[in-house]
């Protein structure tokens, strides 16, 4: 996570409480804290090595990237054996010695790289953009070279992505809370932590960039982002409760603001329903999607990834309900069915879409059986 609490007795601080040491800005609830630290903490001995890696936060965020792409590298090394970076054409990074990974739709031969040589990539890229004076729309277009591959143009998922959130954040840490690349950092980072189930430090990271966010007095679509992330951290944490009133706050104000056909509205409609579905309010689920799926198809697409979700979700929504007829548990498992052959083309069969969707395949498929084979009656004695 990135510095948000005391470093001795961990209380949370946000962005902006408590102090900081004066030379390398670690962070301290108060005095006491402070020298207690460097008394009994050992903080003596580490202040000036963490002064000369760029203050606390930085050389928490280099630490942190140092682990996520080893992670990031085991995960992918049945994967990559024998392969070469696409990037700098060698098996083992030059300089730092990480393996390969690869965490997109790339298959065959193609998208092996190094965290390393897309960071450095990405970070070519942004800079040109910055000096250039290139504009947003090229900045933001350059942006996604943090989290999408240049190749097959899909995201990178799991700890890869995990991974190229902490080289993003340990990039941009440095800046002015102000500048035009700490948000997207910030937001990066956040994300990856979720996309490898680090959930209680995402939702760390996205309170702490929601805090900012609303400090800084951005647009009201920015601030909804975030609460999207949040939402969804916030399901995956188990407070469903918290994450069903956000994601309806969230829906409601994309469609006040963008309009029914616009991609972030039909986005936040499809987690809208997912929590819906969490929580077993499935007539509202269904209603949401039966509303919602027509326009993806027609302004997005039927491969897309939110239109596959959405389909995905009212499938899920058919079959897991507990009144679910015969018909409806059949036109679940058909639609599954479809999806998973359409996301494995598309995304590769890795992709969580493909996982996801063959996970619920197998879940219809047993209630389906389950309904259509009759109860075996006890013989009379």
């Amino acid at each position: 996570m990135i510095l948000t609490q005391c470093a001795v007795c961990a209380t949370e601080l946000g962005l902006t409480l408590g102090k900081k040491c004066g030379r390398c800005s670690t962070r301290y609830c108060g005095a006491a804290c402070q020298v207690q630290h460097w008394k009994e903490g050992g903080h003596d001995k580490l202040c000036k090595p963490i002064k000369r890696a760029g203050g606390a936060e930085q050389h928490n965020a280099n630490q942190k990237y140092t682990v996520a792409v080893a992670v990031a590298a085991e995960a992918c090394a049945e994967d990559t054996k024998g392969q070469t970076c696409y990037i700098c054409t060698q098996a083992l990074h030059w300089k730092t010695k990480e393996c390969l990974v690869r965490g997109c739709a790339c298959r065959g031969t193609a998208g092996f790289a190094h965290v390393s040589c897309l960071a450095e990539q990405a970070k070519i890229l942004v800079a040109e953009a910055e000096a250039n004076n290139l504009g947003v729309k090229v900045l933001d277009e350059r942006l996604n070279r943090w989290h999408t591959c240049s190749l097959c143009e899909q995201g990178y998922h799991g700890v890869v992505r995990c991974a190229l959130g902490w080289a993003c954040w340990k990039t941009y840490v440095g800046r002015p809370e102000t500048d035009q690349l700490r948000i997207p950092a910030i937001n990066l980072l956040g994300n990856g932590l979720h996309e490898s189930g680090q959930y209680e430090d995402s939702l760390s990271v996205m309170e702490a960039e929601l805090a900012m966010k609303r400090r800084l007095g951005v647009s009201e679509h920015s601030i909804l982002v975030v609460q999207s992330n949040l939402a969804s951290t916030y399901s995956c944490l188990g407070r469903q409760e918290n994450a069903v009133r956000m994601l309806r706050d969230v829906y409601s104000g994309n469609l006040r603001l963008k309009g029914e056909e616009n991609g972030t509205t039909l986005l936040a409609a499809n987690n809208y329903a997912f929590t819906l579905i969490v929580v077993r309010r499935f007539e509202e689920a269904k209603s949401l999607l039966r509303k919602t799926i027509p326009v993806a198809r027609r302004v997005l697409d039927n491969n897309e990834e939110t239109t596959l979700r959405m389909r995905m979700n009212y499938a899920k929504a058919l079959y897991a309900d507990d009144d679910a007829t015969l018909d409806h548990l059949r036109e679940a498992v058909t639609t599954l069915e479809e999806i998973e052959r359409t996301a494995r083309r598309v995304f590769g069969g890795a992709h969580p879409v493909a996982t996801q969707t063959a996970t619920s395949l197998r879940n219809a498929r047993t209630a389906l059986r389950a309904r259509e084979t009759p109860p075996t009656s006890k013989s009379q004695n």
